[in-house]
């Protein structure tokens, strides 16, 4: 059986300036970012991301194995950690709020393609994690995805749908199983932004 064929091949629609900031972003991040020791070595890192346009808070860590694929698209406040092999596809803006953690082999995933057509060009949008959030090793974050503030992500989870605030959730797709309380503080402060609720089920 004959099948229609594309009236256009695949137009990926970003800038010829957009390829050469990434063309020569990945020289950087091959010859100076990638093989950095882990080690004392995080604020060199940062470094190099704030010079391509990142938006950094103090404290952050970043993981020489992180894949940042566009830094100007990398907004980050204070004391975030994006673990090893953490690959921020940022074609769209990638806000992580401060205090959150990116365990390693976490994939945020800003882009995919439109299946409508038969040219699957490329679409993108935001993906927010608010303060305080965790997401686990290995979750997949899609594009126009929110986490809200203090939520956790477990482990190898797909998130295809916004994740409420100071809630843990699990799944492939990932749902929320239970609130998140938080019972010791270590002497801090709770944040602001938290709230003890009791959810249905």
């Amino acid at each position: 059986m004959m099948t229609a064929t594309p009236t256009r091949l695949y137009v990926d629609g970003l800038s010829a300036r957009n390829k050469a900031r990434r063309a020569l972003w990945n020289v950087v991040r091959t010859l100076l970012f990638r093989w950095s020791p882990d080690y004392k070595f995080h604020r060199w890192r940062i470094l190099l991301l704030r010079a391509f346009g990142a938006k950094i808070g103090q404290g952050c860590k970043v993981a020489s194995s992180c894949r940042v694929w566009a830094p100007w698209n990398l907004e980050m406040g204070d004391y975030v950690c994006l673990g090893a092999n953490v690959d921020c596809y940022n074609v769209a803006k990638i806000r992580i709020g401060s205090y959150s953690t990116v365990s390693q082999r976490a994939y945020l995933c800003s882009a995919s393609h439109d299946v409508t057509t038969l040219a699957l060009p490329l679409i993108y949008a935001p993906i927010t994690i608010g303060e305080y959030a965790w997401v686990c090793a290995e979750a997949f974050v899609s594009l126009g995805q929110s986490i809200g503030p203090g939520a956790v992500v477990g482990a190898r989870s797909v998130v295809t749908k916004d994740i409420p605030a100071w809630t843990i959730a699990a799944g492939h797709p990932a749902s929320v199983i239970k609130a998140r309380r938080i019972e010791h503080t270590n002497g801090s402060l709770l944040p602001a932004s938290y709230a003890r609720t009791d959810l249905e089920h």
